[in-house]
Parts: C-alpha cells; structure tokens; sequence
C-alpha cells in the first residue's frame, strides 16, 4: 500500500496536500525531504550537467535524448537530510565550477549548488526524486524552464517566458534569504560558510575525457 498520506475519508491524498516530497538516493542510503512550496522545475542542456553525468560514471537515467537534466529549483533552506548525511559526496568540474553533490554509496546525483552558501540556490536532480507515489509532473509540476538550448544535442523548443517567470521568483526568493539570514539553514555548508563534504576537482584529463563522452 502507498504511504501516501489519507484524507478524512481514507483515501489517497492529492500531492498538494502534502507539504513535501520524499529525497533518496538509488540505493536508499541517503534520504530526506524537500518542501513543495518555492520550487521552480526546468531543464539545463549545459555541457557541463552533461559531462558531470558521464563523470560519475554512465549518463543512463540522469540525462534525457536531448541531453538535458530535469532539476527541480528551490531554496537550500527548504532541503532537509534525513538519514546517511555521511555518504553525500560533493564533485567540481574545475576550480570555480559549480559544487555538484551526489550519493557515494551508489553514485546518485543528488544538487548542484554555487561555491557561496550566501547564495541559497540549489538545483535538485531529479534522479534523486523519484517516488512511485507520484510523478514529477503530480509533485512539482510540469517543465517551465529550458535553459543553455544551444548545447543539446537534438533541436529543444525554447520556453522564454516561463524561464524568464521562474528566474525572476528565484531571484526574488534569494533576495530574501540573504535579507532575513535564512541562507545559513542548509545542509551542504557548515555554520563556517564551508563544504560539509570537501570537493573533489576534476583533473584536467578527467574533465576532458568526461567533455567528450558527452558530445
């Protein structure tokens, strides 16, 4: 039976009435939650989603036949860990690239996030999202943004006015975190503005080779 929460007459509540949707890994190492509200969801088509994917190993399930990544877009304030904190893992593409977090124990893609906790953004991964009491599309809702188009491999129709709207909601929501202090409640950066896992940078012939795995 689904563990989805019951209304007053014992039947399966609607995803909006539940506040949050389930966070594991493949292997259920690591789980938690996100809250529904203040989510954005899209799909980036950069090369370098693309080449993050082959460099944990194989793009099956992370990446679509257009080579994007569906990534939900919400706060880090709105992410709890709940169980196996200890296998999240954290990956960078170079010096300065974004901080990719995944799952050690089965190499399950899990956010990316920026190098400054001060900015509380973070990308989920749908990979780690998945539940059969619901689809994306029922928790999150459909698609609204498509971003870096250019770097998919077969033609994606563009959805400028809905990236445009969530960009701006995000932006908006960011300011406020920085305004009211709630950027420190996250869970990949210690109360130091640090890492909770330390990354590990790609070498230079690990980038390349993970580059051209994904053209």
């Amino acid at each position: 039976m689904s563990d989805r929460p019951r209304d007053a007459g014992g039947r399966a509540a609607s995803p909006r009435y539940t506040t949050s949707h389930r966070l594991s890994c493949r292997c259920g190492t690591l789980t938690g939650y996100v809250g529904r509200p203040k989510t954005r969801r899209g799909v980036c088509y950069c090369r370098d989603c693309q080449a993050y994917a082959h460099a944990l190993g194989s793009d099956a399930g992370i990446l679509d036949a257009q080579g994007g990544t569906d990534v939900v877009a919400t706060l880090q304030s709105n992410v709890t860990l709940a169980h196996g904190a200890e296998a999240l893992a954290c990956l960078s593409l170079s010096p300065n690239g974004l901080l990719r977090w995944y799952a050690s124990c089965c190499n399950t893609p899990v956010a990316n996030t920026t190098r400054n906790y001060r900015m509380s953004y973070v990308g989920l991964v749908h990979t780690c999202l998945h539940d059969t009491s619901e689809s994306l599309d029922e928790a999150f809702g459909p698609v609204r943004m498509r971003v870096n188009i250019r770097s998919a491999r077969e033609p994606v129709k563009p959805a400028p006015f809905g990236t445009l709207k969530a960009v701006a909601g995000l932006s908006l929501a960011l300011v406020r975190t920085r305004l009211d202090g709630s950027y420190r409640r996250t869970p990949f950066f210690d109360s130091h503005g640090q890492p909770v896992a330390s990354p590990r940078i790609l070498t230079r012939e690990e980038r390349a080779r993970a580059m051209n795995a994904s053209q």
